[in-house]
């Protein structure tokens, strides 16, 4: 069992690589700012969804960051020479 500090912080790594700093800061802020339940959430989170959709889902979300990450490397490396 991993201790409540080692919760945080790997959820809080888990949004900022899902959302980047600024995203991981704001969903924070929303979830302490409204009266938020968590389970109910989660429970609604996926309905009407089957495995096979929320997988498909995942996958493009993962594609389309690690697109724009190389596309970010590309951009910080410089002009590439011919």
């Amino acid at each position: 069992m991993i201790t409540d500090t080692e919760v945080k912080i790997k959820g809080v790594r888990a949004l900022t690589e899902m959302l980047g700093k600024v995203g991981a800061e704001r969903f924070i802020a929303l979830i302490q700012r409204e009266s938020f339940y968590y389970t109910n959430w989660q429970r609604t989170l996926w309905e009407g969804q089957n495995v096979e959709e929320i997988s498909r889902n995942a996958m493009k979300i993962s594609e389309n960051q690690a697109e724009q990450v190389g596309a970010v490397d590309q951009d910080q490396c410089g002009p590439t020479k011919k």
